[in-house]
């Protein structure tokens, strides 16, 4: 079935693979109830559902595509879905959700055409780069700023927070942890920096250590099928749910494109080739079944790499970590005895790495349209608390500058059509 002899695999190379992406993304289970806690819905329900859609959309893709890639709720959406969408514009979490739905709906009807072939040659690759960096600093920002390092300041807007504090002390050794596990490649170097983060916190008063390790699952009834499609489905909220889609996609892509380069995997030049074409519609699927389970947009994840380095090839892969997502079923009193402090140094480095994206963008003076357009990609998610808003105002100033210095050539209909909906973005 999954053809392991053509891609030079063995069901042992495809377990260990497994078996370490695992262990890179498990953090995602914990981090992401926090997240969504934030916009109001019940940890322990979204626990849960994260859980059961990180097992079904990987298990799906695995089967379906036949690909080493594992998928669960994407970081950076779900922070603009919790602090952008429902703390920042004050939408109920379940309009939030419909908006999630609708993006899916769009993204599976959009894998079934080329149009991915058409935006990926319509907008610009620095612009696309642009947007992963600036997701990066939103979702670092976002991290800092719930670690108490970055407090509100009236008269400077920002400023640094108290260092004194023991919490705060908490979220730098997290921080360190984090970056220096990640640095020296150690497998599970996210959750390896949030136990110990935990235990030193659990040493020093700060939390309690869990009575119990693990329990039953927690119900999903709170947040399952609860999305709001009617009030999502209004002109106002239609640039946010492009930018749902264009993120999704983009990160999508981006995740596919970097682990099948080094896969082998989906080659353009092999017309029989459709494991991209099925990877896509089961990362769009997923997003619209995580919308009903009550999770906002899931995503390939870039950690489908870990697997790709220790020799997974095929579909097999997948299947083992989505069977092994299923032990995290059962850790939701662990997961919640951790102190937020542990969780969210976790989005610093995740957005550092996103953030990266930025150096491989040519600056030059001749090239000012690309230049300024990243500028403000990059710069309004962070200030403007908003992923929509940040694109944008990216787009806006590139179409302009490309049109007073009369270089239409580069103005593409999906330069266009992406620029006719930021406008609206400031105009709603």
């Amino acid at each position: 079935m999954f053809k392991l002899k053509e891609h030079g695999t063995n069901v042992s190379t495809e377990l260990s693979a497994g078996f370490t992406i695992f262990l890179t993304m498990m953090y995602i289970v914990p981090v992401n109830g926090f997240i969504l806690a934030d916009a109001g819905l019940p940890m322990d329900a979204v626990v849960t559902a994260t859980a059961l859609i990180t097992i079904l959309a990987t298990l799906f893709s695995g089967l379906w595509g036949n690909t080493p890639i594992a998928m669960s709720v994407g970081m950076g959406l779900n922070a603009y879905f919790s602090y952008g969408l429902v703390l920042g514009m004050k939408i109920p979490w379940e309009t939030a959700l419909g908006i999630v739905f609708l993006s899916g709906i769009l993204f599976v009807i959009l894998s079934l055409t080329n149009f991915r072939i058409w935006i990926m040659t319509s907008i610009p690759m620095s612009l696309r780069r642009a947007i992963s960096a600036g997701i990066g600093c939103f979702i670092a920002f976002i991290g800092l700023k719930q670690m108490g390092m970055i407090v509100e300041n009236k008269a400077t807007l920002v400023s640094l927070g108290d260092f004194s504090d023991g919490n705060v002390l908490l979220g730098v050794l997290g921080l360190v942890l984090a970056f220096a596990f990640y640095s020296y490649r150690i497998k599970g170097s996210f959750i390896l920096s949030i136990a110990i983060t935990s235990i030193v916190a659990w040493s020093f008063g700060i939390g309690s250590f869990p009575s119990e390790i693990l329990s039953a699952p927690a119900s999903i009834e709170p947040i399952f099928f609860k999305l709001d499609i009617m009030s999502a489905l209004t002109f106002s909220l239609l640039p946010v749910i492009i930018t749902f889609l264009i993120t999704d996609m983009f990160d999508t892509l981006g995740t596919l494109t970097g682990v099948g380069t080094r896969a082998n995997l989906f080659q353009e030049n092999n017309k029989d080739d459709k494991s991209l074409q099925r990877t896509l519609e089961a990362d769009a699927i997923a997003t619209t079944a995580g919308a009903f389970m009550g999770v906002s947009t899931t995503t390939s994840f870039i950690e489908s790499a870990s697997g790709v380095e220790e020799g997974g090839r095929t579909g097999l892969t997948a299947v083992f970590t989505a069977m092994f997502f299923v032990t995290t079923l059962f850790m939701l009193p662990l997961f919640k005895s951790i102190p937020g402090n542990a969780i969210y140094p976790v989005l610093v480095v995740v957005g550092v790495l996103m953030f990266t994206e930025l150096g491989k963008i040519k600056f030059e003076d001749s090239d000012l349209a690309t230049s300024a357009g990243a500028f403000f990609i990059v710069l309004l998610m962070p200030l403007t608390f908003s992923i929509t808003n940040g694109i944008a105002a990216g787009f806006i100033v590139y179409t302009l500058i490309k049109l007073v210095k009369k270089q239409t050539e580069d103005l593409n209909l999906g330069i266009l059509v992406i620029t006719f909906i930021s406008a609206l973005a400031f105009i709603l």
